[in-house]
């Protein structure tokens, strides 16, 4: 069952309004600090690297742009249309692919991996501010783009980063510039509790190889001028728990 009105709306009116500078949106981390260390940590598990590249939930697509200097083929896919027109913009040199997909669309994303087979999967941040009924979904849909062969890397908020979020979201100051379209768009990030964030993945019939938790690195800064991070935890999840095939 595809997302409802109000989630779709929601991210739309987000990305619409999202100014196309890099850095701009509050997640759009540089690739080294978000996901050229994610790809450290999936690389041993990869049982084969030459298979496309979905990144799930892309955004304006700068972590797809940084996946595609690595890998031969990368797919960004996202909900919002105005996120795919974007990345495709800011990023028109044609090394990553970006299409519009509604990963809680089961029939969509099973057309996805007949056209481009088993695949490697990129995912940061979109199940912990996914609707309830859609989070299982998003997770079958992972399961479906890895099939027998692929891997992959899942990273999303700590139950804990919310309190993070709303202590500066009540700072006197009010929310910090970047932060403020997130609630005004009527998001609402790091709603997954800790303990069924694996889960979902065991339930679509995925095997968890690797666990652990990282700091998630944001474009937004304290009043001190440090960087703001949030508490994350990750997984690399796969078909099975067989060692990587190189």
């Amino acid at each position: 069952m595809p997302v409802s009105s109000r989630y779709l709306n929601a991210w739309e009116g987000f990305w619409r309004d999202a100014p196309a500078e890099a850095g701009a949106v509050i997640w759009d981390a540089e690739p080294a600090l978000t996901a050229s260390v994610h790809l450290a940590l999936l690389d041993p598990y990869l049982a084969d690297p030459a298979l496309p590249v979905v990144d799930v939930g892309c955004g304006n697509g700068t972590q797809t742009r940084f996946l595609a200097e690595r890998f031969g083929r990368v797919l960004g896919v996202d909900l919002s249309t105005a996120a795919v027109g974007l990345a495709r913009t800011q990023h028109p040199d044609g090394r990553a692919e970006f299409a519009q997909l509604d990963a809680t669309d089961g029939p969509g994303v099973r057309e996805l991996h007949a056209r481009l087979g088993d695949a490697n999967v990129y995912v940061r941040g979109l199940i912990h501010q996914s609707e309830p009924a859609d989070r299982q979904p998003v997770a079958d849909a992972i399961a479906t783009l890895v099939g027998d062969r692929g891997r992959a890397f899942v990273v999303e908020l700590s139950a804990s980063a919310k309190a993070v979020l709303a202590g500066l979201a009540q700072s006197p100051q009010g929310p910090p510039p970047k932060l403020r379209p997130v609630f005004e768009h009527g998001l609402a990030p790091a709603e997954v509790v800790d303990s069924a964030f694996g889960e979902l993945f065991r339930t679509a019939g995925l095997t968890v190889l690797a666990s652990g938790e990282l700091p998630l690195f944001l474009t937004e800064f304290a009043p001190d001028g440090s960087r703001i991070d949030l508490p994350s935890h990750w997984l690399v999840v796969g078909a099975d728990g067989a060692a990587p095939q190189r």
